[in-house]
This record gives C-alpha cells, sequence and structure tokens, in this order.
C-alpha cells in the first residue's frame, strides 16, 4: 500500500499565468503547499508581485518569478522556456491571467475592450497551451486548468464582453479535452462565483449582499476553496477527469 499523501504534487512544475494576487495568489500558495514547485507569474505591479514571493518563500515554497504578458507571444514562450530550463517541463499549466471586468451596458463598451477580453481569455489560453503542449505529448502527461467564472453559466447582464469571452474559453476547454486525450493530458476549467478578494475591496455593499441573498449556501466562498479544487485536478487523482467545469458557487448556479 503506498503512503503518498492524497494530492501529493511533490516533482511536478506548474505554471501560474496571473499569480501575484487575488485568486492566483492563494493557487500558488496551495500548489506549493502541495508540493508542486511553481513559476509565479506577473505583468505590472513589481512590488505587488515581490511581496507575494517573499510571502511564497516564506512558507517554504521552492518557485520562480516571472515578469510577462499573458496576451504576448514573445513573452508566453520566454517564461516557459525559463521554467524548463531551471526545472524541466510544464506538468501543470493554470490559466488565470485576466483584466479589469467592468459590469456596464452593452452600448457603453467598445470593441477594443471587447478584444481585450478575447485576448486574455481565449488568445492567452491558445499561447500557452501551444508552448507547453509538445512537452506534454512527449511524456503522455500533464494537466491544464482554466480558470472561468459562473457568469457563463448565470448570463450575468451588463457583462457581455466577459461573459463572451468566458464563454469562449469554456469551448477551448472543452474542444482541447477531447484533442489532447489519447496523450493521457487532462483539460478542465474552474468556475468561481463572486469570492472577495483585493479587488473586491470597494465593491458597493448593496451589490455584496444582493449577490448574498442568492447563494443557496447563505455563506461567501473563500479563496482556498477554489485553490483546493485546482490542486485536486493537478493531482494524480483526478486523472479521468477532463473536460469538464467545475463550478466552485455554493451551489449558486444550480439555484
Amino acid at each position: 500500500m503506498s503512503d503518498k499523501k492524497s494530492f501529493d504534487l511533490s516533482g511536478k512544475v506548474a505554471f501560474i499565468s496571473g499569480s501575484s494576487t487575488g485568486l492566483g495568489k492563494v493557487m500558488v500558495m496551495s500548489l506549493g503547499a502541495a508540493g508542486a514547485k511553481v513559476a509565479l507569474n506577473y505583468a505590472n505591479n513589481t512590488e505587488r508581485a515581490e511581496s507575494t514571493f517573499a510571502e511564497f518563500q516564506a512558507a517554504g515554497h521552492e518557485g520562480i518569478l516571472l515578469r510577462g504578458s499573458a496576451i504576448v507571444e514573445d513573452d508566453v514562450n520566454r517564461m516557459i522556456a525559463e521554467t524548463k530550463e531551471k526545472w524541466g517541463p510544464v506538468d501543470i499549466l493554470v490559466l488565470n491571467a485576466t483584466p479589469d471586468q467592468p459590469q456596464k451596458p452593452i452600448e457603453l463598451y467598445d470593441w477594443d475592450f471587447y478584444q481585450s477580453m478575447i485576448d486574455f481569455f481565449i488568445k492567452s489560453p491558445f499561447l500557452f497551451v501551444r508552448a507547453v503542449l509538445p512537452d506534454m505529448k512527449k511524456r503522455n502527461a500533464g494537466r491544464i486548468i482554466n480558470i472561468g467564472s459562473e457568469v457563463f453559466q448565470r448570463g450575468v447582464p451588463n457583462f457581455t464582453a466577459y461573459v463572451a469571452a468566458k464563454g469562449g474559453q469554456n469551448g477551448f476547454n472543452r474542444s482541447l479535452a477531447g484533442e489532447v486525450a489519447p496523450w493521457g493530458i487532462t483539460v478542465n476549467m474552474v468556475s468561481p462565483g463572486w469570492i472577495p478578494v483585493e479587488r473586491h475591496e470597494h465593491d458597493p455593499q448593496e451589490m455584496k449582499d444582493e449577490y448574498l441573498s442568492g447563494l443557496p449556501m447563505r455563506r461567501w466562498g473563500i479563496p482556498k476553496e477554489v485553490a483546493d479544487t485546482v490542486v485536486f485536478l493537478a493531482s494524480d487523482e483526478a486523472s479521468y477527469v477532463s473536460g469538464q467545469n467545475i463550478c466552485v458557487n455554493g451551489a449558486h448556479t444550480v439555484a
């Protein structure tokens, strides 16, 4: 009988885009705690990223901090190459990078904003997957985890650009899962509900109250509940789970 603990990621190499703050920060902490070597990624705020990385290292985890845009092909290829040079090929790819997502009527959006959503939620996953897939296929193993959102299932009003792009990412997730399954590579999506993190500090209280009142569990989710789902999907225990979109939202999408 094996004495290996459940969801043990020892010896695995993980890369998480957009991981210096919010849910991404908690994901890197959880993956590190499970034993993975983790490449943290950020694009702009160096001070915040270095603070997150210092916290990560202080917890005794092994990682590297890489600056680069998740939507620029040269940056994506460079960061994956740097990760491979340090530890070997990426075993676990978590696609988490995201821009601001203001809610407003469709008449107030312009195409440039729509394009920014497409870039982050369709172009970026495409670029990263294309960069890691050759090595995953060679080893007949790999975990690709898209971070989605419940907004796709709920069809949230005044959010058309974000919802449409997340819908596209969900389609990418489903199609890719079938394509790479013969190589033992799994592709899944984790779709959080509204999980309060730093970016929600100044959200109107009435919006928070309205959302909470509609949650069947009658409580807020916490970031670690999302991160723990990512750890499970990254583990050997999830080797036969693929093509799925797992909502972490206290039954909100079945209410």
